[in-house]
């Protein structure tokens, strides 16, 4: 080959990349979410999604797949193909707890080698909240309570099968006592039914329930993660008030298809990362929607959800709890 017909090759190889990469960036992004619009996942979504189209220079569009816990959103990931078009956001849930409680022939997916992660988002802590009626004003109360009141010993969920309701379980576990699940369709009719005094205690996300601190309707007595979270950092957590349990915080990820080619995973993970530390995006993830900005690189995130798939594995199974199919 000559250097006039190798110059031309070449030209025409660079123009090709050129070409494919500006295809591409006029395409837009799709981000599934498997929850409803409203929700705090789909809030994760669109408010991250104007600053991500700024800063990848591309349209982004969230389609909102809802149902069976955010598996019809992971199954459309799968299928989708690898190309950093598509990706999916949603909570630790649907990782972890649906993974755990159900077989592959009904998942219809591997978290772990069908998907690669990008990177956490955000963070929330879960709690437990108290009716007044219950007279209690921390942990230690609560554990006489529900021992002197073992008929009302039970607490709120927003559904069966989800982090809230295990951590409830152990909760139980932890203070001798056997908690009851009440499960509710979603934390909406929790609240109010807590507020209302139909149920004496809930197990919750902060977020829900946080309104409602200092009404003197319900009280925020501990969190349930490690530490406290800077959304609720007056209240303890049920270590520091002498009850041995850390179920973790809640939060929210982002995957993409398997085989998604690194430079593009390392192109969202960084576009994230900088939408992320934006202060106009902090204050409304904080104080919108009490959700804690806390950005972890992807290899942290699979640290993250392998660590959680090992902790509540053997929690569930001795629970013998067995969902609908």
């Amino acid at each position: 080959m000559n250097r006039k017909t190798f110059n031309a090759a070449l030209l025409a190889a660079m123009l090709g990349v050129s070409m494919t990469a500006s295809a591409q960036s006029d395409q837009p992004i799709k981000i599934l979410v498997g929850f409803p619009p409203g929700g705090s996942t789909d809030t994760v979504a669109r408010v991250l999604a104007e600053k991500l189209s700024m800063v990848l220079k591309q349209p982004i569009i969230i389609d909102n797949k809802p149902g069976a816990g955010g598996r019809i959103a992971a199954q459309a990931l799968k299928a989708a193909a690898p190309d950093g078009l598509t990706y999916m956001i949603a909570p630790n849930a649907t990782p972890v707890f649906q993974t755990l409680l159900y077989p592959p022939a009904v998942l219809k997916y591997d978290m772990l080698k069908d998907f690669a992660p990008v990177a956490v988002m955000v963070s929330y802590p879960l709690a437990l909240a108290v009716g007044q009626d219950t007279g209690v004003r921390n942990a230690k109360d609560f554990v006489a309570w529900a021992k002197s009141h073992p008929q009302q010993a039970s607490f709120g969920t927003a559904g069966a099968g989800g982090h809230t309701h295990f951590s409830g379980l152990q909760l139980g576990k932890a203070i001798g006592v056997n908690l009851q699940a009440v499960p509710y369709r979603g934390n909406g009719p929790l609240v109010t039914d807590l507020l209302g005094g139909q149920v004496s205690a809930g197990v919750m996300t902060a977020g829900d329930i946080l309104p409602h601190q200092g009404t003197g309707k319900a009280r925020v007595i501990a969190v349930f993660g490690a530490k406290r979270s800077p959304l609720l950092p007056d209240v303890p957590t049920f270590k520091e008030q002498g009850i041995d349990i850390d179920t973790g915080d809640a939060w929210t990820g982002m995957w993409a298809p398997a085989k998604t080619p690194q430079g593009q995973l390392d192109r969202m993970q960084n576009a994230l990362k900088q939408v992320l530390d934006l202060p106009e995006v902090r204050d409304i993830l904080m104080n919108k929607a009490t959700l804690n900005p806390d950005f972890r690189p992807a290899d942290e995130m699979d640290k993250l959800e392998r660590k959680e798939l090992a902790y509540w594995g053997p929690v569930i199974k001795a629970s013998g709890f067995t969902p609908d199919q």
